[in-house]
């Protein structure tokens, strides 16, 4: 098999097949995931659609397996903006091409033998497939447990008529699910609520077909959501988070990375930054690009923004004001994508702007570094209003791009006095996500609960 270096010995020894959802924020958590059970000694084998492939070339100890997702790359970008679509589509096209490649490895004669099958819950299908061919699964959720817990309210949400939303920018309370609003429950924008509804529905009845969950978060920064979790879930659940700081995990990125952006960084101050990003899938109009860039440059902050290729909806090149250029020069710099893990770590960045998707949001947790938050769509809601209101380590801003608030909301974040009490409870957060993962730690303990369980299976 491709990927797998011939001195490894597999005797007697147990596999794991990992299957993530062909997405940015899928794969990274699902690859690091991999990379943690494999130091505890397991065998790994990764299925892919050919869609968003990872490099095999990078994790030369796994075993990589290509499925056909029956998607053109012109039919795949035109369905990326649009999550439903592009996840029936998925859904239809690879189901048999996922059951005929696990069936060929449940088959194959080998020394070493398929422990279960480990996604992330998106693919509808897995379940019963792992079920036809007796092999067990689990899922390992790359959400936060606050965003998951409250699709199991749903039916309520519905009853009582939040759902479907019919605005958007109503901050309504919703007496049901404190601390939310009704601008931030989790949704897709869609002429056909209804798919979503059922979307979630078919991913909370499937939760409990899992014989056991992984989750990527930690103790201490979600501990009364996850004691509701074990009470409505009747798998066994593992908070092993944040995965990606665990020593044998790496960054991995399928957009290419401008380095050089952290040289750039070493020559400013400290604490003078703020990082700027959205995401591999977050879109924004031509008219919020416009807005966040002049919000950028109004608030005379210095500013490194990660500017993805195909980050503006409707055009296939990204133009930035010609103000915005001039007004910025020697300010910031703008690059297509960075090594954010590095950069969250350097000490010239004193805040992150971004959509609030759950690994984001986890990485500047991890390095104390307070958030901006400007989330567009499902689970991002939710972090965002965690992150302002519960946690209290950043800043959402509420109003969509509109250049004053964003430009207040980043010298209020980075300039002003209350940039202290952020950083102060940033810090506290990175302490605790720290503890987490030592001998004595919640996570550290988990895992180890985790790898027996899999040893038992």
């Amino acid at each position: 098999m491709a990927g797998e270096g011939q001195s490894l010995s597999n005797e007697g020894g147990r596999r794991l097949v990992f299957f993530p959802s062909p997405f940015q924020g899928h794969i990274t958590p699902i690859l690091q995931l991999a990379s943690l059970l494999r130091s505890r000694g397991f065998f790994i084998t990764i299925i892919h659609t050919r869609f968003n492939s990872p490099d095999p070339s990078m994790y030369p100890d796994f075993s990589f397996e290509a499925i056909s997702d029956g998607l053109s790359a012109e039919k795949a970008s035109s369905l990326i903006s649009d999550f439903i679509a592009f996840s029936t589509a998925l859904n239809k096209n690879c189901e048999q091409p996922f059951r005929e490649c696990l069936k060929r490895l449940t088959s194959e004669r080998r020394s070493d033998r398929i422990v279960c099958v480990i996604d992330d819950g998106n693919m509808q299908f897995v379940p019963n497939v792992v079920h036809e061919l007796e092999v067990p699964r689990i899922m390992f959720l790359i959400n936060s447990a606050a965003s998951v817990a409250i699709y199991f309210n749903f039916p309520l949400l519905k009853e009582k008529g939040y759902l479907p939303i019919k605005d958007h920018k109503s901050k309504t309370p919703v007496d049901d699910c404190p601390p939310l609003r009704i601008k931030d429950i989790p949704g897709i924008r869609s002429d056909d609520p209804d798919a979503w509804f059922q979307i979630v529905d078919e991913a909370l009845k499937k939760l409990n077909s899992s014989s056991a969950i992984f989750w990527n978060t930690f103790d201490y920064l979600e501990e009364t959501t996850l004691s509701k979790m074990k009470r409505d879930i009747q798998a066994p659940i593992f908070a092993i988070g944040p995965v990606h700081k665990y020593p044998t995990c790496r960054s991995t990125s399928l957009l290419e990375e401008e380095r050089s952006c952290l040289s750039w960084l070493d020559q400013q101050p400290p604490g003078s930054v703020i990082y700027v990003s959205f995401g591999s899938l977050a879109c924004l109009s031509k008219e919020e690009l416009v807005e966040a860039a002049m919000g950028l440059a109004n608030s005379e902050q210095a500013f490194l923004w990660a500017l993805r290729p195909g980050s503006v909806r409707g055009s296939d090149s990204i133009e930035l004001p010609i103000e915005f250029e001039e007004n910025t020069k020697g300010q910031g710099r703008v690059v297509k994508w960075a090594p954010q893990q590095e950069v969250l770590a350097h000490p010239s960045v004193g805040a992150f702007w971004t959509h609030c998707g759950w690994n984001s949001t986890l990485e500047g947790i991890c390095e104390g570094v307070p958030l901006l938050c400007s989330p567009s769509f499902g689970d991002q809601m939710v972090n965002a209003r965690y992150v302002d209101s519960v946690w209290k380590v950043g800043l959402q801003l509420d109003n969509g791009f509109v250049r004053g608030e964003i430009e207040s909301g980043i010298r209020r974040i980075i300039a002003e006095k209350q940039r202290e009490e952020f950083k102060a409870r940033a810090k506290d957060l990175k302490a605790n996500a720290e503890h987490s993962l030592t001998e004595k730690g919640t996570s550290f303990r988990f895992l180890k609960g985790l790898v027996d369980h899999l040893l038992s299976l």
